[in-house]
C-alpha cells in the first residue's frame, strides 16, 4: 500500500508539473482564439477591407511562426526552453498593445491595418518560442518516457485555450470594443510571464547538436501529412466566422468552440491509441474523421450541419500531431530535441499561413464555403500519403525482422 500510495504522489506531481508548464501554450492560444473570432469580422466591417487582405494579415502569425522556429527551437536546444517562453510571453503581450493601438486608429484604416499587421508579426514569434518551448521545457522536466502525454495535454491546453477565447473574445468586442481585447491579452500576458518566470528550468542536454538541414530531412514525410491534414485548421480557424456571416447564421463564434472542444474530447478519450494501435492507424482513422467533417462544412445547409462538420474536424485533426510526432521525435537524438519539435511543427506553421490568403482566393471566386472542399482534398491527400508511409514502414519492419532472422540463424549454425 505504502508502494501504491507514492506511486500515486508521483504521477500527481508528474502531471501538476506538466500542466504548469503547458499553462504557456494555453495562455498564447487563448491571445489567438481572441483575435481569430475578433479581428477578421472587424478588418471586414470597420476598416474595409477584401476577404483577400483579411486572409493575408490573419495568415501573418503562421509565416512569422514558420520562420521563427529554426531560431527559436535551436536557441532552447543551446539556452533552454525556459527562455524561449519567457521571450514568447513579452511578444504576447507586446500583441495586445498593438491590437489596442489599432483599435485607437480605427479612423485611420491603413494606418489601423499596417499596426494589426505588426501585432500579427509579433503573435506569431511568441507563438514559436512557446509552442516549441513548452513541449521542449515540458519533456525536459518528466523526461522522454512522457512525451507522447506531454504533446496530448499541450494540445489540449492550446486547443482548451481556442475553444474559450473564441466567445471570449467576442463578448468582449461586442459590450467593450476591440480595444478591450487588446487591454485583456497585455494583462493576461503580463500575468503568465511572472508565473513562468517562477518554474524550474529543465535542464540543458549537453553532446553535439544535429544541424537543423538534416533534423528537418528526417521530420520531412511525418511533416507534410500533418500540413496536410491542418489546411482544415486553417480554413476553420481564419473563415469559418466570415463563412457563417455569408449564410446569414449567428454565433460564429461556437463554430470555431466546437472545433476546439471536439479536438480537446479526442485528445482526452483517446490519447492511448497512439501507444496502443500506432502512430499510422490512428493517423488514417483521424484523416477519415476529418475529410468527413469537412465535407459536412461544404455542403452545410443549416448551421446544425455546419457544427457538426466544425465537431467531426475536430475530432479528426485531433491526434494527427501527437500520433505522427513521437515518431518523427524520436528520430533525432535528444541533445536536438527542440530542432525536431520545431521543424516538424514549421509543416503545420507552413500549411495554416498559405492556408489564409490561397482560401481568401477561392472564397472571392467560388464563396466561402468551396474552401472547405479545398481543405477536404488536402485531408484526402494526407490520406493517402499517411497510406504509403505506412506502407513502407511496414516493408521496412519486415525486411530488418528477415535479416535479423537470418543473423541469428548463421550465428547458431556458427556455434
Amino acid at each position: 500500500m505504502p508502494s501504491d500510495h507514492s506511486a500515486e504522489t508521483a504521477s500527481a506531481n508528474t502531471n501538476l508539473r506538466i500542466i504548469a508548464i503547458v499553462s504557456s501554450t494555453f495562455v498564447s492560444m487563448l491571445c489567438i482564439g481572441m483575435t481569430l473570432t475578433v479581428l477578421p469580422p472587424w478588418m471586414h466591417g470597420a476598416l474595409g477591407f477584401d476577404a483577400v487582405t483579411v486572409g493575408a494579415v490573419i495568415s501573418l502569425q503562421f509565416v512569422a511562426t514558420l520562420l521563427s522556429r529554426p531560431f527559436s527551437s535551436q536557441m532552447a536546444d543551446r539556452l533552454g526552453a525556459k527562455r524561449v517562453v519567457l521571450l514568447g510571453m513579452m511578444g504576447c503581450a507586446l500583441n495586445g498593445a498593438l491590437i489596442l493601438l489599432a483599435a485607437l486608429c480605427v479612423q485611420w484604416p491603413v494606418l489601423s491595418l499596417l499596426i494589426l499587421i505588426l501585432s500579427r508579426l509579433a503573435l506569431g514569434i511568441s507563438q514559436g518560442m512557446i509552442g516549441t518551448g513548452s513541449l521542449s521545457w515540458g519533456i525536459g522536466l518528466v523526461g522522454p518516457t512522457l512525451m507522447s502525454k506531454v504533446i496530448s495535454w499541450n494540445g489540449i491546453a492550446g486547443f482548451g485555450a481556442l475553444a474559450i477565447g473564441a466567445p471570449l473574445g467576442a463578448v468582449l468586442a461586442q459590450n467593450l470594443g476591440v480595444i478591450s481585447v487588446g487591454l485583456f491579452i497585455v494583462l493576461i500576458g503580463a500575468l503568465a510571464l511572472a508565473l513562468a518566470w517562477r518554474r524550474p528550468a529543465s535542464p540543458i542536454v549537453s553532446g553535439k547538436r544535429v544541424p537543423f538541414a538534416r533534423v528537418f530531412r528526417v521530420v520531412a514525410p511525418y511533416g507534410g501529412a500533418l500540413a496536410l491534414s491542418s489546411v482544415g485548421y486553417g480554413v476553420i480557424a481564419t473563415f469559418i466566422t466570415l463563412y457563417y456571416a455569408e449564410q446569414q447564421w449567428d454565433h460564429a463564434a461556437w463554430g470555431l468552440s466546437a472545433f476546439g472542444m471536439a479536438f480537446i474530447t479526442a485528445r482526452v478519450l483517446f490519447a492511448g491509441t497512439v501507444n496502443r494501435f500506432g502512430g499510422y492507424r490512428v493517423t488514417l482513422v483521424c484523416f477519415t474523421v476529418e475529410l468527413a467533417g469537412l465535407l459536412a462544412l461544404w455542403q452545410a445547409s443549416h448551421p446544425g450541419v455546419a457544427l457538426l462538420g466544425a465537431v467531426l474536424a475536430g475530432l479528426g485533426v485531433s491526434l494527427i500531431y501527437p500520433a505522427l510526432g513521437v515518431v518523427a521525435v524520436a528520430k533525432i537524438a535528444a541533445t536536438s530535441r527542440s530542432a525536431a519539435l520545431g521543424a516538424y511543427s514549421v509543416f503545420l506553421d507552413a500549411a495554416v499561413g498559405l492556408t489564409g490568403p490561397l482560401a481568401g482566393f477561392i472564397a472571392n471566386r467560388a464563396g466561402y464555403s468551396s474552401i472547405f472542399l479545398f481543405a477536404a482534398l488536402c485531408s484526402l491527400a494526407g490520406f493517402g500519403l499517411c497510406a504509403a508511409l505506412y506502407t513502407i514502414s511496414i516493408k521496412r519492419r519486415a525486411r530488418a525482422e528477415r535479416e535479423a532472422r537470418l543473423d541469428s540463424e548463421v550465428r547458431a549454425e556458427a556455434l
